[in-house]
């Protein structure tokens, strides 16, 4: 990894912001030089602390379908590989590793409460998870 500088840094939060920006308007925000702006993002890139661009839909986008955080116990050191099955779900879209009572978070979504059904299912067949408890997200009012 690494290390990251202010520069570094604000360029991270404009991408998190607008991730199509055009690097002639990170150069002017950044009050670089766009040959700079674009040298820090193929450095960025190149070390892997930048590994790709996606988008962000508001909920409101997907009115139907069906999202939640499920917090997962584990079985004494199996937490490496209950994460890496949980990455092969395709309806686990963000994992987490946490401290306290529970030792992952999984944001989970389906289409249907029938497939919701399912997916909780499968993860709770995983070998290593002790216990689950999963909240279903009814509004969101921040993204």
């Amino acid at each position: 990894m690494i290390n990251l500088d202010d520069t570094d840094r604000q360029l991270i939060a404009l991408l998190r912001d607008d991730a199509r920006t055009s690097i002639s308007e990170l150069a002017k925000r950044l009050k670089v030089s766009r040959g700079t702006a674009q040298n820090r993002l193929t450095r960025l890139e190149k070390a892997g602390v930048i590994t790709g661009y996606t988008i962000k839909l508001k909920p409101a986008a997907q009115p139907h379908r069906i999202r939640a955080w499920t917090t997962i116990a584990v079985e004494g050191t199996t937490a490496p590989a209950v994460i890496q099955a949980l990455r092969g779900e395709p309806a686990v879209s963000a994992l987490h590793s946490t401290n306290g009572r529970w030792d992952v978070v999984a944001e989970i979504s389906a289409d249907s409460l029938e497939a919701f059904d399912r997916v909780l299912g499968s993860i709770r067949q995983i070998k290593g998870i002790m216990n689950t408890e999963t909240n279903i997200l009814l509004s969101t009012h921040k993204v």
